[in-house]
């Protein structure tokens, strides 16, 4: 036989072996639900014994191990770690080290010293506030902690604190130190908000909704966007409030009439609120967005930024 011949046969001889293995694997197949349903109706130990002779025909692949990495937890700042021992030493002292606050310290921090304040100067407890921190290269901690003494003064002290590898447990290592306190930061002398928005529309629709939004005369909903939600401080702190300037960033503010629909504006407003303490200069960044012949606000922003301050 030629080989061209051979080749041929071998050819259309796969195709053929294939599909006898095919139909041997669907012989099985059908043996198997067979021999299942039968021990079904035989009874418990039957299905058992029918269950554990079906072959195998697939293999599961091994599950793939993960590779996934956890990621790193980020340390724990411990600025309020060192905000309580310095309230708690400065309220200490060496005379009384049963007292609740020496106790305190020595919990915090075993080998600080405890001051010896004169006895007046303890008449009034310190305002304490951590106001930076700053984790060195060997993992300690550097914490800047602000004083606010009884006579007004602000003093400042650096902490140093170490922490375990977890960054969860802490450790002063050493007494306070008093610090001068941070630089104040330039800011820019111009500002983006460079529109002034005469009384009109736009000046109306911020002061009634800052005055439900502070007093709670009102309700907020009525002044919000579609989709906005906003809620009224509560309880209200303030009795009235009143706008002394709104500025803008777009002139679609400062025109006489609401713009069209979908014009959005941004606006810082100063107001002066009241309430049976006295009066409170307050501002606020708002952004609001023109809609039916009415400006709506879109979103709110407490202590928004002045750029350089004030006109």
């Amino acid at each position: 036989m030629s080989p061209g011949k051979q080749a041929s046969q071998s050819e259309a001889a796969a195709p053929l072996a294939a599909g006898a293995r095919l139909e041997a694997m669907r012989r099985r197949v059908r043996f198997s639900r067979v021999a299942v349903w039968t021990a079904i109706a035989a009874g418990p130990v039957a299905l058992g014994v029918a269950v554990a002779s079906i072959p195998a025909t697939v293999e599961a692949a091994p599950a793939a191990k993960s590779t996934a990495v956890p990621a790193a937890a980020a340390p724990i700042d411990p600025g309020g770690y060192a905000q309580v021992f310095v309230s708690a030493w400065l309220r200490s002292s060496a005379d009384d080290e049963t007292s609740a606050q020496a106790r305190l310290v020595r919990s915090m921090a075993p080998d600080v010293d405890l001051p010896n304040p004169a006895a007046d100067a303890q008449s009034a407890s310190p305002s304490v506030s951590a106001v930076r921190s700053t984790q060195r290269a060997d993992g300690a901690w550097a914490v800047t902690v602000a004083a606010q003494l009884p006579n007004g003064s602000v003093r400042y002290y650096a902490v140093s604190v170490a922490s375990d590898r977890t960054g969860s447990s802490f450790t002063v290592t050493g007494a306070p130190g008093v610090v001068a306190g941070p630089a104040r930061a330039e800011v820019p002398k111009s500002s983006s908000y460079a529109m002034t928005v005469p009384e009109g529309h736009l000046s109306s629709a911020v002061g009634e909704f800052l005055t439900a939004y502070l007093t709670g005369a009102g309700g907020v909903d009525r002044y919000l966007a579609p989709g906005v939600k906003l809620t009224a401080v509560t309880p209200a702190p303030y009795r009235s409030v009143s706008v002394k300037q709104v500025l803008a960033v777009e002139k679609a503010a400062a025109a006489e009439q609401v713009a069209e629909d979908g014009t959005t504006v941004r606006v810082l407003v100063r107001v002066e609120a009241r309430d049976a303490a006295g009066r409170w200069p307050l501002a606020y960044g708002l952004t609001l967005t023109a809609r039916s012949t009415r400006w709506e606000v879109a979103a709110l922003e407490s202590g928004a930024a002045q750029d350089g301050g004030g006109r």
